[in-house]
């Protein structure tokens, strides 16, 4: 079993080994290749077709695969690497260690949001963006949008989400309003004064190529839902007696049959079920 620490206590040789291992990814077309999974299951619930890493309620299970897979890929170059986790809550800062030329960069430049600094850095040579034919070829952010402020999730805002005992609520998308633990922190649609609340709002104040289907483009991208899969841990060990939902596969005649997975259904594009991601223990622990 290993440890997946919090940024902020990596060593500078801890983040030389993670950056390191993330760009051989990205030289040998691995990297990319997650980047379309993310795009490709990136489904908003307008769609009337299976939604399984967002708007749903496997958002947590489906993104704990996957961040297992690319840390798997991270691990087999370098066995002593893990994901380390962002809280969000507390290093706020958009010149915080987490930004430093050391480990990811900073924000972008002013006229074209282009990063400039850091291993990710266009200028360097070894990031070049390719999914996401709409965007730049350059990786883009604009940590807290100066010129619209927007704030990072407060600890009151994401104790709000911990504190719902229900997993998630029908209709199983994020218009539900009798709320939902996931949906409450995936944050899609809380009333109109909190957009984005907790965790789509992490993507919003990193900004850039952060803010759509083809985020991992971004490696902060990892480090936010290492964080996201930490409090899905939280949630549980504050509602014991609360369980994934749907427990069971929908109805026939509910329109969201087909289009969210249950319990037991499985979760493309691994053919495993929500209930065998429910725990990590015994692959990784968090510090």
């Amino acid at each position: 079993m290993y440890t997946r620490q919090n940024q902020k206590n990596l060593t500078s040789a801890q983040k030389k080994r993670f950056t390191a291992a993330v760009l051989e990814l990205k030289r040998n077309g691995t990297y990319d290749a997650f980047v379309r999974t993310h795009d490709k299951y990136f489904v908003p619930d307008r769609d009337r077709k299976l939604r399984v890493g967002h708007m749903s309620p496997s958002f947590f299970p489906w993104h704990r695969r996957y961040l297992l897979e690319f840390e798997r890929q991270l691990r087999a170059l370098d066995p002593g690497v893990s994901v380390p986790y962002w809280d969000w809550t507390t290093d706020t800062s958009p010149v915080s260690s987490l930004w430093a030329d050391d480990f990811l960069g900073g924000t972008g430049r002013e006229s074209d949001r282009r990063v400039m600094t850091g291993p990710f850095a266009y200028d360097r040579g070894n990031w070049t963006v390719t999914v996401g034919v709409s965007e730049a070829r350059f990786l883009t952010r604009n940590l807290g949008r100066p010129g619209n402020p927007i704030a990072l999730p407060t600890p009151a805002e994401l104790q709000w989400a911990l504190d719902d005992p229900a997993y998630d609520t029908s209709p199983w998308d994020s218009t539900a309003t009798a709320g939902g633990f996931r949906n409450k922190l995936e944050g899609w649609a809380a009333p109109k004064s909190e957009r984005w609340r907790n965790h789509n709002k992490v993507h919003q104040w990193i900004g850039g190529h952060m803010t759509g289907g083809t985020a991992p483009n971004d490696p902060a991208f990892w480090l936010h839902h290492a964080f996201v899969d930490l409090i899905w841990d939280r949630w549980q060990q504050q509602h014991p007696g609360s369980g994934y939902l749907p427990a069971a596969p929908l109805p026939l005649g509910d329109f969201q049959r087909g289009r969210v997975i249950a319990l037991d259904e499985p979760m493309p594009p691994w053919d495993v079920t929500p209930r065998e991601l429910l725990g990590h223990q015994g692959t990784y622990r968090y510090e």
